[in-house]
């Protein structure tokens, strides 16, 4: 039997909010496309800290590739658990005095003033992977527009091929124009790559745009359950 990607099951975290942080149960197997609603920023925030091992739980266990967050040794284990995952997040920073080019470049080097000529193919490839040009690698990352600097952010968590992509909110700063084409590059290069998708969202034009499973979160119980009918409807509305 494959064990799973991610196994949350019980989960309560008491952070600085009305009510605990709860997940009644949760499976993410390879190639599952999930997206969940009903988490705020701060709530997401936690919920990823928490799969990641980062936060750990009051109660309840998370299972990241078959460990418990909780049994995680020290750091260098933790780090290489963390080989496996990418998120994609507003979070991540991104260096603003650097092209889009030096910023995608920096999960695999950080000489990228100025990118070697040799690694610059291997940068090229992954940025046109993601949806950007050639023209968009030039450009300093302060400049670009929001969907190009989601696309760096997408670019960089994919770099280094991990098996589980953690989306945070990943279109709450795109234009309400530009988020249907991001999710459907997220899942093709998901697609493409065999990768694991769990998106923790607000937008539910995003979540239908990235297909798979939709899950809405209660916070009272804590229970996932399954929104039915709801897809079809956003996809008409923005068509």
């Amino acid at each position: 039997m494959i064990e799973p990607l991610v196994t949350v099951q019980g989960l309560v975290k008491n952070y600085q909010a009305l009510r605990p942080l709860r997940v009644e149960s949760l499976i993410v197997n390879r190639r599952d496309v999930i997206s969940i609603t009903g988490l705020d920023a701060p709530a997401a925030e936690m919920f990823v800290g928490l799969l990641t091992g980062a936060v750990l739980p009051d109660e309840g266990e998370i299972r990241l590739f078959g460990k418990s967050t909780s049994e995680v040794a020290d750091s260098d284990a933790w780090l290489a658990m963390l080989d496996g995952v990418g998120i994609v997040t507003d979070r991540a920073v991104l260096i603003s005095q650097f092209t889009v080019e030096q910023n995608i470049a920096m999960p695999f080097t950080l000489e990228v003033d100025p990118v070697a000529a040799a690694m610059r193919p291997r940068v090229r490839q992954l940025a046109e992977e993601v949806g950007l040009g050639g023209d968009d690698l030039h450009t300093p990352v302060a400049q670009a527009s929001p969907h190009v600097q989601a696309r760096v952010r997408l670019a960089r968590a994919v770099a280094l091929e991990p098996s589980v992509l953690f989306a945070e909110h990943p279109s709450a700063t795109l234009a309400r124009d530009t988020v249907k084409a991001f999710a459907a590059d997220v899942r093709r290069v998901a697609g493409a790559r065999g990768l694991a998708v769990l998106a923790i969202t607000a937008d539910e034009v995003f979540a239908s745009a990235l297909g798979g499973h939709v899950l809405v979160h209660e916070p009272v119980s804590g229970a996932l359950k399954p929104r039915r009918g709801w897809s079809r409807m956003f996809r008409v509305l923005s068509d």
